[in-house]
């Protein structure tokens, strides 16, 4: 395989990177900070923050940790939060103080977030006011003793702050009643950590940076020790698979994926930071107009996104008043992107959505395609720097050849150091030397570009044919009638499996005859969808990416 790559690898890309670059992620923040100073580092409805200010702000979270509160270096703390400026300051800051982050997402449910808080045994939650209510519930059955509370309009100037917060709370009535009588509001950590001097800490580039869940998609949610080194490796390694596009402290990054996700944590809060790129950071992602007047307004130059938020742009009919000029890079990550989607999304910007592929266990990106010249839509590109691959079969040989399915596996300084306090886990997926597990089916081509096939336990076994969803997603999204599709496999008398499709329409007129006539001019018989249904929505996670889990558990709940 290594001979593959030294033939086809991107020109100008580096095979190997130093992920001993930093000595740690409070290393690369300072560096950070004190490289860019003065330029703008974020920028959230309309309020723009320096480089430098982020350090003082992160600085005197970090104070108030170390001198107000019982927290110790290694203990964790929760962030839960979407983008807006308190999450870089918070995180900085934690990150600064020596603290492990686990992030969380906003959206859980009590059940969700006692489980998270009470096997990472975090000591503190930072958390939006909006979700506070349900931090109220869960406190007594953790082991939380600081708890601090931000509202959206916190980094603003006074008079902007008072309006903002009056009117999500009192006008649109988005802040639901609590009652956490101990908790401290984020403005006054600012200001009573400023008091103090923040004393720098030293920590080990093998420490825990985060406890990164897992979506527990495939049972209860697992925790992924990520290090310093780990992360600080992706960065790099992503850094230099950039280099022939990216310009160091000239990049414009929109940042619609919440950063709490790893794709966005590692890609845009810590590479970007790093890179010296003004981050415009989007709240709701969801709200297409909003985020096409800030794409439009401050003239983006990079994007992260996954496939539902590409097709949603692409077929907006705001998305003619963005300006794609200057956009260089469009990355899209976390689910895989459907041609129809890619098609639409070069038609409308000019511009080659570049997939990659990685997981939270890598921290997250394992490979990606090439950022300049050579983008195959539907493959997830070469392996990173430094990072190696091989493909398995069901008995853990080593696939040799082209074209031939395996189990992906990874091997490199940024897979996971393993999963907390679940050896027996980290023993299922990690081997002694290194080798990660990912789950994925793969192939790989003559010409060194991996294609993920489609999850192993995604798989739709038809009269023992192997199906796999991706592709049949694939060929239907691209009947213009289509808006989004999803496929799953249920259970079937004559045999054992068969294809059931959900299906969001473009067109009204669209019908089942119609797309079942269409589907078997372009399949195979056995991979033709057996049952048709259509929907307003499809369940997605909060980034944005199709659960198919969802949509076979209601099937079965159906049947029970």
């Amino acid at each position: 395989m290594e001979a593959i790559w030294k033939e086809h690898y991107p020109q100008g890309v580096a095979k190997d990177i130093n992920p001993d670059q930093y000595s740690s992620l409070i290393e690369l923040i300072e560096e950070s900070i004190e490289k860019y100073g003065d330029k703008t580092a974020y920028i959230h409805m309309g309020v723009e923050m320096t480089f430098k200010q982020i350090g003082e702000y992160s600085a005197n979270f970090a104070a108030f940790l170390q001198n107000e509160t019982n927290l110790k270096q290694g203990d964790r703390i929760a962030i839960q939060m979407p983008n807006m400026m308190q999450y870089p300051i918070a995180l900085f800051g934690a990150i600064r103080a020596g603290l492990v982050v686990v992030n969380t997402n906003p959206l859980y449910t009590v059940r969700e977030m006692e489980h998270q808080f009470t096997d990472a045994d975090v000591k503190a939650v930072v958390v939006l006011a909006n979700f506070a209510d349900s931090v109220e519930k869960v406190l007594p059955h953790t082991n939380i003793e600081t708890v601090i509370v931000t509202e959206i309009g916190d980094m603003m100037g006074m008079f902007r702050r008072s309006l903002t917060n009056f009117v999500v709370k009192r006008v649109k009535k988005m802040v639901p009643s609590y009652s956490l009588p101990k908790a401290i509001p984020f403005r006054y950590v600012l200001a009573k950590g400023r008091k103090y001097t923040f004393t720098p800490v030293k920590v080990k580039s093998s420490d825990n940076a985060f406890i990164q869940y897992t979506g527990g998609t495939t049972g209860v949610a697992k925790g992924a020790e990520l290090t310093h080194r780990n992360v600080i490796a992706n960065a790099e390694q992503i850094k230099e698979w950039m280099k022939p596009l990216a310009r160091e402290g000239q990049e414009v990054v929109l940042t619609p994926l919440p950063m709490y996700h790893i794709f966005s944590l590692t890609v845009n809060t810590f590479i970007f930071f790093a890179y010296g790129c003004s981050n415009v950071l989007i709240t709701n992602p969801r709200d297409l107009p909003a985020l096409i007047k800030e794409m439009a307004t401050y003239k983006i130059t990079i994007m992260t996104g996954v496939n539902t938020l590409f097709n949603g742009l692409a077929n907006h009919p705001d998305i003619n008043t963005v300006d794609f000029t200057r956009l260089k890079i469009a990355v899209a990550g976390a689910a895989s992107v459907q041609s129809a989607v890619a098609k639409k999304w070069k038609e409308v910007t000019g511009n080659s959505l570049v997939e990659g592929f990685g997981l939270t266990e890598c921290s997250p990106v394992v490979s990606c395609n090439p950022v300049i010249g050579g983008v195959q839509i539907g493959t997830i590109g070469m392996p990173l720097p430094s990072t190696e691959i091989k493909l398995i079969d069901d008995e853990g040989n080593e696939i040799e050849g082209f074209n031939n399915a395996g189990e992906l596996c990874v091997k490199g300084p940024q897979v996971m150091k393993g999963y907390w306090k679940k050896p027996n886990e980290t023993l299922n997926c990690l081997d002694s030397e290194g080798w990660l597990k990912t789950g994925d089916v793969a192939i790989l081509q003559e010409d060194g570009f991996l294609k993920i096939v489609d999850r192993k336990k995604d798989m739709i076994l038809v009269s023992g044919f192997n199906v796999y969803p991706n592709e049949v997603e694939d060929i239907i999204g691209m009947y213009p009638k289509v808006m989004e599709v999803a496929a799953i496999g249920i259970e079937n008398e004559k045999s054992g499996e068969a294809v059931k499709v959900f299906i969001i329409k473009k067109d009204d007129s669209l019908t089942e005859e119609e797309i079942k006539k269409y589907c078997k001019e372009n399949m195979t018989a056995y991979k033709v969808p057996k049952y048709y249904e259509f929907r307003e929505e499809l369940p997605k996670s909060n980034v944005g990416k199709i659960l198919r889990r969802v949509l076979k558990d209601a099937e079965k709940m159906a049947k029970a």
